[in-house]
């Protein structure tokens, strides 16, 4: 955890707690379904988080999930996250995505629009 502050045009940060990623037991989305950006990190203690918005929210869980798939191989829960945004091989999981995203909607679109202008006999 870092606290911020500028003094002049200096940017300053000082780091107030640390946390151990083999500590971490469970990271709660606390809603899936909803635009969000608060969350629980659950350690011995559990601390409740906000992040700037919902995208990094996600960017922050699937970074957790990778390091400790990559180091620790612990097992610990990621709940109330939309595993379509959590999973790294969806395509909707970056934010830097969008234009994929936007796609994939536009070509839902067109379907529907050629079905729906069909005959059928």
């Amino acid at each position: 955890k870092v606290k911020h502050w500028r003094v002049d045009r200096e940017e300053k940060y000082e780091i107030v707690e640390k946390w151990f990623l083999k500590d971490l037991e469970m990271i709660d989305g606390k809603e899936a379904d909803a635009d969000n950006p608060y969350f629980e990190m659950h350690f011995h203690q559990v601390y409740n988080m906000e992040a700037y918005s919902c995208a990094s929210k996600y960017t922050f869980a699937r970074t957790l999930k990778r390091l400790n798939a990559r180091y620790l191989k612990k097992d610990f829960k990621i709940v109330n996250f939309d595993d379509t945004y959590l999973n790294d091989d969806s395509m909707w999981s970056s934010s830097n995505r969008d234009f994929l995203v936007l796609t994939k909607v536009c070509f839902y679109a067109s379907n529907l629009l050629c079905l729906s202008l069909c005959r059928l006999s």
